[in-house]
């Protein structure tokens, strides 16, 4: 046993990020006084715990409640002297995360659900499943297979707070779109003829004061074309065509249903989902705010602000998506495969077959791809080989994915030597290297 510390440990306070991720590749090499796993619960967190050179495994429970955890974190530091401490614990915890990285002498090894639900189900074929037990099972990928589980380490505050704003943004962007389509269900209903009268957009400002002040097809029937008119300016509606079309769909349509016990409970729901959107569209804005600010102030911003077709929502999504950690992804094809825009090749005696790769995180696939889609319009070589895998017969949303796979690359090399991407310098390569984009290249030359 390795001799105890007479001081009990403290909470750390926020150090530097090299500091930080020294002391954490440092650890990973250590042999450790404890082994402890925590299954995480609403109501109680189970553990497991086994003590360097010991042969039997503790179990117990934890109250779910933070003083309780924060006691029980206390002690195994005070039982265990300070000294290394391997902790694993199910990913997607992030309060938990969070809350354990305060115990510099703890080194998280955070393991992916699935990772955890599969070896379990090695062992318990019926499906059994206990927290306890879980605890167990956690415990022994950490013993037996703690080389494939990388330790956590943590981004810098500013990526960190960056990265909590740009989830916070989609989560929010999410929610609106959810309200939208309940509010489209509900007009299809009963005022169909809304869905063109409001707008391409109901979460537009435009159609939310549409619908506020014509709830029903009566209510736009009773004012006068004029009038009309004057709200479609009013909201910037610039095309005398289209306008022309409302106010001749408004003057010949016919209402769907005139019966007023599905109408009035409709017009209400209506109102309460239009006062929904104007509450997200205003927190969304103030999101936006906040992103722009800390992205401007983070130190990465020149890597991703001049990106073509980045803009202010992509450029940051795309910042996070690296993150500072080099080591977090070692070469291009590291985060290729970890974003899921690289597909999975199987093969089984004499096939084999390509797809789509599952279990990516979404959002880092998805940033990916919309932002290679923007580059299309932006960017020569993007909008050269895009147009060239159509006329090969290539599906719109696979040509993305492969031009996203092709920017990782670009991204990764130009984030790993911190230096900005360069588009002329990129064309001079391809046009060097003789790639089959050089005709079409040479035509926008």
């Amino acid at each position: 046993m390795h001799t105890q510390r007479s001081a009990s440990p403290t909470p750390h306070t926020i150090r530097s990020a090299a500091r930080f991720r020294q002391t954490k590749n440092n650890m990973k090499n250590e042999n450790y006084t404890a082994l402890v796993a925590l299954d995480w619960g609403d109501k109680t967190h189970a553990f497991a715990r086994q003590s360097a050179g010991a042969e039997s495994i503790e179990q117990g429970s934890i109250v779910a409640t933070p003083e309780a955890l924060h006691a029980w974190l206390e002690q195994l530091g005070q039982t265990y002297g300070g000294q290394p401490v391997a902790l694993a614990v199910e990913a997607g915890r992030n309060a938990l995360l969070h809350a354990l990285l305060e115990y510099p002498w703890l080194t998280i090894y955070p393991v992916h659900p699935a990772t955890s639900a599969r070896f379990r189900t090695a062992f318990t074929p019926s499906g059994a499943k206990d927290d306890g037990p879980d605890a167990v099972v956690i415990l022994t990928l950490l013993r037996m297979h703690r080389a494939q589980l990388p330790p956590l380490i943590l981004d810098t505050p500013a990526t960190r707070e960056l990265t909590a704003l740009v989830f916070a943004r989609r989560s929010a962007v999410d929610q609106r779109t959810r309200t939208a389509n309940q509010l489209t269900s509900v007009l299809k209903g009963y005022f169909p003829q809304a869905l063109g009268l409001a707008g391409d957009d109901l979460t537009s400002p435009m159609a939310r004061a549409f619908l506020r002040r014509f709830p029903e097809l009566t209510a736009v029937q009773k004012v006068r074309p004029a009038t009309l008119r004057a709200f479609y300016r009013q909201h910037h509606a610039r095309s005398e065509e289209r306008i022309a079309e409302r106010l001749q769909l408004a003057a010949t349509a016919r209402p769907l249903i005139k019966d007023p016990a599905v109408i009035a409970p409709a017009k209400l729901e209506v109102a309460l989902l239009v006062d929904l959107l104007t509450v997200h569209a205003r927190h969304i804005a103030l999101l936006e705010a906040h992103i722009a600010e800390a992205f401007a102030a983070h130190p990465r911003t020149q890597l991703f602000a001049a990106l073509p077709g980045a803009g202010p929502v992509l450029a940051p999504r795309l910042l996070v998506a690296f993150g500072d950690l080099l080591e977090r992804y070692p070469t291009a094809a590291s985060l290729q495969k970890y974003s899921g825009v690289a597909p999975v090749r199987e093969k089984s005696g004499q096939k084999s077959w390509t797809h789509w790769r599952w279990g990516a995180p979404t959002f880092l696939r998805q940033s990916f791809v919309e932002w290679a889609g923007q580059t299309v319009s932006q960017c020569d070589w993007a909008h050269a080989y895009y147009h060239q895998q159509r006329r090969a017969g290539k599906a719109h949303h696979a040509i993305l994915r492969a031009l996203a796979f092709k920017w990782i690359r670009i991204l990764w090399r130009c984030w790993h030597d911190q230096i900005p991407y360069d588009e002329q310098r990129y064309l001079a390569a391809l046009r060097r290297h003789g790639s089959p984009l050089t005709p079409a290249l040479q035509k926008t030359a």
